[in-house]
């Protein structure tokens, strides 16, 4: 995996990249040289962008601010969700992440659509165009704001390809924090999560369970923040991403509510200037190799089949051609391995408390 190796969960350590690119980032990583602030200096060094810096005082900048990177923070917060209720929280560490690491952090946000309450409706007619419309939206500030480099908050389904679709586009030093999965439902000695609010209709129009006993699952299915807690799409394409490299190495088993969530945010800024003295891109990330490495967690975690248009939308954006025949290749040679909802017996959660 080509990304930043981290030597615990709470104590991350910066690690090297391997290959021909390795050579180039450490020449160009001891260069005094090295314009950290390229994009933003489009409109915060030329005397001729006076309205621009007018504009950047106006929001608290000062003229030491103006010579730091400036990195936007993307969330796709909206409190409808509980995959992304608490994103606003998260982006906030992250932005002070940012400006401790010696940047300049601004946070925005972008649309989001949860499965969970369009499905079974015309909703979820928006479900998939909301992953493009994220991404058309990162990309538009990113670009027009002129930022150095990106840090991308997602929560639910379409929103973790989405953020990485803008970030290869853009091809600009990213990093991608995991909302983080839910923890489970607990009542009367049972266990729940979403899809156990699906199955309770079916146990009451059966006559297997009575109407309370239904509404007592229903409140019970969702006890917190979190994406959706088994192997579904949003924990899949977290484990898929972090394989590619393009998030903190085992922060995709985090719940959303453990302490360790926002020491991940905490941390990025850290590690994003780490990427932007390497000038790291998502391009020099997401290779051929990476995207197969995706495919095989993908295959041996059970995930979700919505990872097949999604990496395959992550490896246009970077200029890469994957096709449903690689996604069999693989297929046909990884084992399925994790004993994960909905096939399996548990949760994001328990593998997180094993240190998977």
């Amino acid at each position: 995996m080509q990304s930043m190796a981290l030597t615990s969960p709470s104590l991350p350590e910066v690690g090297p990249v391997s290959g021909r690119r390795l050579q180039r980032i450490r020449a160009t990583a001891v260069s005094d040289e090295l314009k950290l602030n390229k994009y933003s200096a489009r409109i915060t060094e030329p005397k001729s962008q006076g309205a621009s810096q007018a504009v950047l005082y106006g929001v608290g900048l000062t003229d030491a601010d103006l010579r730091k990177p400036q990195v936007g923070v993307s969330s796709v917060w909206y409190e409808g969700n509980t995959c992304n209720m608490h994103l606003l929280r998260l982006a906030e560490a992250v932005r002070d992440g940012v400006r401790e690491a010696g940047m300049v952090g601004f946070r925005f946000n972008t649309v989001g659509v949860s499965d969970a309450i369009s499905m079974g409706t015309r909703g979820m007619c928006y479900s998939l165009q909301s992953r493009d419309l994220i991404a058309d939206s990162i990309e538009t500030v990113m670009g027009a704001q002129h930022y150095d480099a990106n840090i991308s908050i997602p929560g639910c389904d379409k929103n973790m390809p989405g953020t990485i679709m803008a970030m290869g586009r853009l091809n600009r030093p990213s990093i991608m924090i995991y909302g983080g999965t839910i923890k489970p439902g607990h009542f009367q000695g049972n266990s729940y999560d979403i899809v156990s609010a699906f199955q309770c209709y079916g146990e009451y129009v059966s006559g297997s369970i009575t109407d309370e006993q239904r509404k007592n699952v229903l409140r019970n299915s969702c006890p917190g923040a979190g994406a959706c807690g088994g192997m579904y799409t949003a924990n899949t394409m977290a484990s898929a991403i972090e394989t590619l490299g393009m998030s903190l190495p085992y922060s995709s088993s985090t719940p959303a509510e453990d302490p360790l969530k926002l020491e991940e945010c905490r941390l990025a800024g850290k590690y994003l200037l780490e990427l932007l003295k390497m000038d790291l891109k998502p391009k020099d990330i997401i290779t051929e190799k990476s995207l197969r490495n995706a495919m095989v967690i993908v295959m041996a975690l059970g995930g979700s089949t919505n990872a097949v248009l999604h990496l395959i939308a992550i490896a246009r954006s970077v200029g890469l051609h994957l096709t449903l025949d690689d996604f069999q290749k693989v297929s046909d040679q990884v084992p399925f391995l994790a004993d994960l909802k909905p096939s399996g017996k548990y949760v994001m959660e328990d593998l997180h408390k094993v240190n998977a």
